[in-house]
């Protein structure tokens, strides 16, 4: 086996990791992708004849292009989006694939990445890497050109506006799906009353339409105003199908098998706290969510 053959077969070792770094960075799956991409081929064109770890190299070269593109992707956004949902991974509801099971490792729900994209690039980038994957603070330092306190402080800085801000979900999966049968089957009902006695009093629903022009992209908060919301929708909640969302109970809303919405449902203390719904439809369309046609 030549030198290139090598260095691909441990690249290939290291892709699902680096795509869970890259996704935790991103909160998008095609932009992980791209950043995995160009890390191999930054490797492809290094010479690392002197690297001892070569994973740590790795992760540590993911971690600077993804920092560039977060970046970048502040640099285009002169008007911020008001309500942005991250790329969900959707998975079937009895269970979570392979391929998919190193990107959700630590419980990487859609309310904790939809927090990571608050912080500032370099503060996110100190909290994934070094709280999320043990990368030391004297590597982190010298990605965001800072030093190892400064690198220290920027993590810290993270964690507290994540420990603030991000649910805790419920551990259990059969209870999670419990409740949001439930849910599903007040707005099938049209019950108000049992909607509401699902939510949190301070549930706050995020629906990402994109540029839909049938709807508008919002924040509701409070369990009266979502369940009129789901109540304004009921009548797509008999096409709704269970499934695993960034590996807790959600749905897939698809009429005639059509995609229409994926709905992630953060559960806590047997009741719904937030519910993000992802109605983009050329976002909709990148999602491998094959699983509906069985």
């Amino acid at each position: 086996m030549d030198e290139n053959d090598w260095l691909a077969e441990r690249f290939e070792a290291n892709r699902p990791d680096l795509r869970a770094v890259a996704y935790r960075m991103l909160g998008s799956l095609t932009e992980a992708d791209d950043a995995v991409q160009e890390a191999w081929l930054r490797l492809s064109r290094s010479d690392t004849s002197d690297v001892n770890n070569l994973s740590a190299w790795l992760t540590t070269v993911v971690g600077r292009v993804c920092l560039d593109m977060l970046r970048s992707r502040r640099t285009r956004r002169e008007d911020p989006l008001d309500v942005y949902v991250p790329d969900p991974v959707v998975s079937r509801a009895d269970g979570i694939e392979p391929e998919q099971e190193a990107l959700l490792a630590d419980s990487v729900g859609l309310a904790l990445l939809v927090v990571l994209d608050t912080l500032a690039p370099a503060e996110r980038l100190a909290f994934v890497l070094h709280d999320m994957f043990a990368v030391p603070f004297d590597d982190i330092a010298a990605i965001v050109d800072r030093t190892p306190t400064a690198a220290r402080q920027l993590a810290s800085r993270a964690r507290r506006r994540v420990q603030g801000s991000a649910p805790v979900p419920e551990a259990d999966l059969s209870r999670q799906r419990q409740v949001v049968d439930a849910f599903l089957a007040a707005s099938r009902g049209g019950d108000f009353d049992a909607l509401v006695a699902v939510l949190d009093p301070d549930v706050l629903l995020r629906a990402d339409y994109g540029t839909l022009p049938l709807g508008v992209s919002k924040r509701v908060r409070g369990a009266k105003a979502v369940a009129s919301q789901a109540l304004l929708f009921s009548r797509f909640a008999p096409f709704a199908k269970p499934a695993l969302v960034n590996g807790a109970a959600g749905v897939v809303t698809a009429p005639d098998g059509r995609p229409l919405a994926v709905m992630a449902f953060t559960v806590t203390d047997g009741r719904i706290v937030e519910i993000d719904i992802l109605a983009d439809p050329e976002r909709l369309r990148r999602l491998d969510l094959t699983f509906l046609d069985d």
